[in-house]
């Protein structure tokens, strides 16, 4: 089924999935295993949006490019509810958590966190294995959240998988939360002690 939402210039990749209500226009990329929650928008009417392959955008996040930047999200990512990202780059395995706000601009360092409620004012540069919090936001501590972010972007692929095949309760599975356990056990290979 077409999704009247999304407009004819935005590719997704394989496996990609994004969520009837969900709005995309413009030059914008979602990559394979990449999920789009309720209520999200995004608009590229000039430059470009791109979201990194395994990186969950979710519900109610806005999205949009900058007067001068394109909107970039890497792998493996989460991108918490009521974010709003503008023009900004974020780097693989981070989370920004719920109501964050992050500006023209700005980059995020790979395997960071940015706390809920945060804003990001203009240009800001956080340097990886960051914790950000505050407004305007500052690094608060540095840890290498890699195993723990990358382990949440997992999670939202199998639930994107199920709500794609009607399953809504994929994470309620005794099935599931085995082969949780046996990811959570590869990313801490991966990721040596990398998340703390």
């Amino acid at each position: 089924m077409t999704n009247p939402c999304i407009g004819p210039d935005v590719k997704l990749l394989s496996s990609a999935f994004v969520h009837p209500s969900a709005c995309l226009y413009g030059d914008i990329t979602i990559g394979e295993g990449a999920s789009v929650w309720p209520n999200v928008v995004m608009r590229a009417e000039v430059l470009k949006i791109v979201i990194g392959p395994n990186s969950n955008i979710q519900d109610f996040t806005m999205i949009h490019i900058g007067d001068r930047s394109d909107t970039v999200v890497g792998a493996n990512c989460s991108i918490t509810h009521h974010v709003t990202l503008h023009g900004c780059t974020i780097g693989d395995n981070c989370l920004i958590g719920i109501g964050a706000t992050i500006m023209d601009g700005c980059i995020i360092g790979e395997n960071s966190i940015v706390a809920g409620g945060t804003f990001l004012k203009e240009r800001t540069v956080i340097p990886p294995n960051s914790i950000v919090m505050g407004m305007p936001g500052k690094v608060t501590r540095t840890r290498n959240n890699a195993l723990a972010n990358a382990f949440n972007a997992f999670m939202y692929r199998k639930n994107a998988e199920g709500f794609a095949r009607g399953d809504y309760r994929v994470w309620a599975s005794d099935s599931f939360r085995a082969e949780a356990d046996a990811e959570r056990t590869r990313l801490a290979a991966l990721h040596g002690e990398a998340g703390g």
